[in-house]
């Protein structure tokens, strides 16, 4: 009986994986693919999940060596040595989140350009001026670098939580490196 399986490939290798999978007789791939926007016009189609993509068959009619050799293919993810079958509500589940993500026109992953000027607006650091500095991870997440305590301080966070600041705001800048070890002793810098 056909069952849909979590294939776990190396990096950047999923489509090279699903594309020799679909040349396999009774052996369906399929590969959840999101559309990333990136600025105003460029866009791009990366996987839903990195390094992952789902296969659909019948494993015990389908030589191991299927998932021994393809190329890119890491292994089959698997408990107790197992292959572990995933239902096939989750399968449509995911091909519906697609479905509405794309009539969404994509994922947003933020409008912000390095070195812009964001305010958090939510969370402990509410209402701080921080530096955007770029996207964190593909689920929504950015980086900011925020003046806390005379450093600037690394903070990940949603892209909801960051909103453009207002004009003419600009963000803290950290406290200049001491000069001297204490007493006018300069510190030797290479």
């Amino acid at each position: 009986m056909k069952h849909w399986y979590v294939l776990h490939t190396k990096p950047h290798s999923e489509r090279q994986v699903a594309a020799t999978l679909a040349e396999i007789d009774d052996v369906e791939a399929y590969l959840p693919e999101v559309e990333l926007r990136q600025g105003k016009k460029k866009r791009k189609r990366v996987p839903f999940f990195p390094c992952y993509l789902f296969m659909r068959a019948d494993i015990e009619k389908v030589s191991s060596s299927l998932w021994e050799w393809t190329p890119g293919l890491r292994r089959v993810v698997a408990f107790d040595d197992r292959p572990t079958a995933v239902p096939d509500q989750v399968i449509d589940l995911i091909r519906a989140k697609l479905k509405e993500i794309g009539k969404a026109s994509g994922l947003s992953r933020h409008s912000f350009k390095k070195g812009d000027v964001v305010r958090i607006a939510r969370g402990p650091f509410a209402e701080m001026l921080a530096v955007f500095e770029g996207p964190s991870t593909a689920r929504e997440r950015v980086q900011v670098l925020l003046n806390f305590l005379g450093r600037l301080n690394r903070l990940h966070l949603e892209i909801d939580d960051v909103e453009k600041a207002p004009p003419g705001a600009v963000a803290p800048e950290p406290k200049p490196p001491r000069r001297t070890r204490g007493r006018g002793r300069p510190i030797k810098r290479d």
